[in-house]
């Protein structure tokens, strides 16, 4: 059987990524839906949401870089694989214990292929028209968002929704594993040094260090909120406004996560240094807005600040990711971008578990006022930092 094309290839690995990302934003409308027959409160929800990010970097750490030595598609193949036994805990759920186990399963999952993924993107892009970096700085909001809606439009309108989301997720990504063993073409150089590559460690190439750390306070910032987003959204919607729909707090995701893709897109021609310091800006001024909105009160000033907020994160994004991938030797491509997304899933899970403990003891309105604050001098601190250092592109060498 012939493999895909390169164009075809890359926008099937594109298509790919986006659904992992989809299904690891369905949970989010439905952690209360859980929350409500299981009995638990935001405590437990952002630890059931944590150990997914905690999950996910443990196999960053180890597997992360392993498809530079033994293959982008064995990589991806087995992982969707296991993704798809994700699914089917989510679908046989009956208790907290089953939820951990699930999502303690999905990011492993995602872990493996997040560097893969990526890698491959870079591999098949082309030279004329390199895509790599807007697609893997754009995937994660539109995947996110079209998950989490999806999910929410499904508590609604369906009379068991996690039997239909995750029974159709599971069918899905077997059916994905069997497509990329069959038909994606192997890109990696793989290098020796496979097993090596399995001890836990972040590494960045000389050549992109001083980039990654340009890049660093902006991953931080706005990694943070969106795990703020992605853990206590929804509930926010519900305990702070009073409105119990849950395809309304699935909507704050993608007010965040959406635009967060809109940002990308429209800002793609910007050098990656102004781009990375305008969106941290643009970000800074949504999250003060979405503060301010809390002690107002006001549902729909909350929603523009996160469109706002969201803005920004996609152009912050792809301005980091354009710097730090520039020159990167091909034989290192999944491994730094593993580096890439450990630092930003980091900042995606410790502070989203300090806000549910400190939400059962002080509200989550305050959580969520204080929590904004130390995202927005976060922001203005990496926009500093940038203008301090006028970081420049880096190029290999």
């Amino acid at each position: 059987m012939r493999t895909l094309s390169r164009p075809a290839a890359f926008w099937s690995v594109a298509v790919l990524l986006v659904l992992v990302l989809a299904a690891s934003g369905v949970p989010s409308p439905l952690y209360r839906v859980y929350a409500e027959e299981f009995g638990f409160g935001s405590g437990v929800l952002t630890v059931v949401f944590a150990v997914y990010a905690l999950a996910l970097l443990v196999a960053l750490l180890t597997v992360g870089a392993l498809s530079d030595h033994v293959g982008r598609r064995p990589v991806l193949a087995v992982a969707l694989l296991v993704e798809a036994v994700a699914m089917g805990l989510f679908l046989l759920a009956d208790g907290v214990v089953w939820l951990l186990a699930a999502r303690v399963v999905q990011g492993l999952a995602t872990g493996a292929m997040t560097g893969a993924f990526g890698a491959a993107l870079l591999d098949l892009q082309r030279r004329e028209k390199p895509l790599g970096p807007l697609v893997n700085s754009a995937s994660p909001g539109l995947g996110l968002s079209l998950g989490a809606v999806g999910a929410g439009v499904a508590v609604q309108q369906l009379p068991s929704p996690t039997d239909w989301v995750f029974g159709v997720l599971s069918v899905l990504f077997v059916l994905a594993a069997g497509a990329v063993w069959a038909l994606l073409p192997e890109t990696s150089p793989r290098v020796p040094g496979a097993r090596a590559s399995l001890r836990p460690s972040v590494h960045v190439p000389r050549a992109n260090r001083r980039a990654f750390a340009a890049a660093l306070p902006c991953l931080f910032a706005t990694w943070a909120l969106g795990g703020l987003y992605a853990s206590l959204g929804p509930s926010l919607v519900a305990d702070v406004y009073g409105v119990a729909d849950h395809a309304v707090g699935s909507l704050v995701v993608l007010a965040l996560n959406g635009t967060g893709l809109v940002g990308s897109l429209l800002t793609q021609r910007l050098a990656p240094t102004r781009g990375m310091v305008a969106g941290a800006l643009v970000f800074a001024v949504g999250v003060v807005g979405t503060v301010v909105a809390l002690a107002a009160g006001s549902l729909a000033a909350f929603f523009v600040a996160a469109v706002v907020s969201g803005f920004g994160f996609g152009s912050a994004f792809l301005g980091a990711m354009a710097t730090v991938t520039r020159g990167v030797d091909p034989a290192q491509r999944a491994g730094l971008l593993s580096a890439v997304f450990t630092a930003s899933y980091l900042a995606f899970s410790l502070p989203a578990i300090g806000a549910g403990i400190a939400a059962a003891h002080v509200g989550l309105t305050t959580t969520a006022e204080v929590y904004g604050a130390v995202v927005v001098v976060l922001a203005l601190s990496a926009v500093g930092g940038l203008l301090v250092q006028k970081a420049a592109p880096v190029t290999a060498g």
